[in-house]
């Protein structure tokens, strides 16, 4: 129950992310000026929240979507965005 283009988008941003962290590496390790550092830091950050989107959306397209048709399902999808939403807020 996964959609394939949120998945194959989901797997070349985290690619993209690997890349950008293993640059990351290469800088600490050269001891780059801490301002660049943190700005790497940071655009991997919002490549990591680009990525939690496209999960997020292909839970909600895929699994709440089914989940929401069964009686027990709507419960259990309710608590797991509870816990997502309380996890993304800590």
């Amino acid at each position: 129950m996964v959609d394939q283009e949120l998945k194959n988008r989901a797997i070349h941003r985290a690619k993209i992310i690997r890349g950008q962290l293993d640059g990351l590496v290469k800088a600490i390790e050269k001891e780059m000026y801490c301002p660049e550092l943190l700005g790497q830091s940071l655009t991997i950050q919002r490549s990591l929240k680009s990525l939690d989107a496209f999960l997020l959306e292909n839970h909600l397209k895929t699994h709440v979507r089914h989940q929401m048709t069964q009686k027990e399902g709507v419960d259990k999808a309710v608590k797991e965005l509870i816990d997502v939403y309380t996890l993304s807020n800590k």
